[in-house]
């Protein structure tokens, strides 16, 4: 699977799953901005299960970045670090986003993020075991997402781009919150339907 240069090739219905995947996603992100305030949607909020029961059925809020060619982090400090008031902060979150942002899932990352308060037991049951599944569903759609688990260095482009993300619908947002990566393996995640 893995190609020179760290890149990797899917083969065609592991690709045909990853695309499918973020075009949901971008779909139900948008509805979420578009019509529901950005409150998080259950599609955007999975179950996640590890091999721990402890971690089983709990339900996590998920971010979808933009892959850093694409990446709009600095946007996201600009709104934030304009105001301090967190509704105008909201505001120019939801505008941002409800416009064009979500239009093309090609420009997005296929590993999930979320952040995690720095004690949480979740985040720290999912980094001993590594890997855990995330159960995404709404609208009759279900994707099983079998995942490898990361926790994202602070350089990294895709923690950046949750931090500053989440810190535009919550203000109390720790800068030293832990934020997880979720990398599929797409040939054991599935679809429920399948999606073309």
């Amino acid at each position: 699977m893995q190609a020179d240069s760290n890149v990797l090739r899917l083969d065609s219905a592991n690709e045909q799953l990853r695309n499918s995947f973020l075009r949901w996603q971008c779909r139900i992100r948008q509805i979420a901005m578009r019509s529901r305030g950005g409150r998080p949607s259950a599609g955007m909020a999975p179950l996640v299960s590890a091999a721990d029961a402890s971690a089983s059925h709990t339900r996590i809020i998920t971010v979808l970045c933009k892959r850093p060619e694409h990446s709009v982090t600095m946007e996201l400090r600009h709104m934030a670090r304009r105001t301090h008031d967190p509704a105008e902060r909201r505001e120019s979150a939801l505008k941002f986003f409800a416009e064009r942002y979500y239009q093309t899932a090609s420009e997005f990352s296929d590993i999930p993020t979320a952040s995690f308060s720095r004690d949480s037991g979740t985040a720290a049951t999912l980094l001993s075991h590594r890997e855990c599944r995330l159960g995404f569903e709404q609208f009759s759609q279900r994707f099983e997402l079998h995942c490898n688990v990361r926790r994202l260095s602070r350089n990294n482009p895709l923690r950046e781009a949750t931090f500053w993300h989440n810190l535009l619908f919550n203000p109390r947002l720790d800068a030293d919150c832990i934020i997880l990566g979720f990398e599929p393996d797409w040939a054991k995640s599935e679809a429920d339907p399948p999606l073309g």
